[in-house]
């Protein structure tokens, strides 16, 4: 719950797991790969007129960015944020390929897979290597912003 960048698991029950080589021609056949990388909190204490812009984050290309689900519990906010994107990213297809994915030694996409899964999505891939193991292989990252939700705003 606390220690996020941590030692993994090999395996998640019922989720199939992949390296970057299977990765990648998971990209190619049209699968929705999801990062669930956090979003880093404005820092506290800020003086009032302060802008504040978060520092980017870079994705595989072609991925959709969802911060914050891969927390071991979900606050109500994020949840509904998690499941509204993931109805639309399938467009309500249980069955769709999602491949959930974060950086090497992260517990977020290993949560995020297995919440999937307990929500129904049949067809869940985790890639534990993430985009550490996607650019050993030799591929590119690409800057990347986050998925509005449902209200059209993006995570804080």
């Amino acid at each position: 719950m606390t220690d996020y960048r941590a030692p993994v698991p090999k395996t998640l029950a019922r989720a199939h797991v992949v390296d970057a080589r299977d990765a990648e021609a998971l990209l190619a056949k049209g699968a929705v790969f999801i990062d669930v990388y956090p979003r880093p909190p404005k820092p506290p204490g800020l003086p009032p007129k302060t802008v504040w812009r978060s520092p980017k984050h870079q994705s595989i290309q072609g991925a959709v960015w969802l911060p914050n689900v891969g927390y071991g519990k979900l606050a109500d906010a994020p949840e509904s944020y998690f499941r509204s994107n993931l109805m639309r990213l399938t467009d309500g297809d249980t069955s769709k390929p999602l491949v959930f994915f974060c950086l090497r030694d992260c517990w977020m996409s290993w949560n995020a897979a297995k919440r999937a899964l307990e929500w129904g999505y049949a067809n869940v891939t985790w890639f534990p290597d993430g985009t550490d193991g996607w650019q050993e292989i030799g591929n590119d990252i690409a800057n990347v912003e986050p998925e509005p939700g449902s209200d059209g705003k993006r995570p804080e």
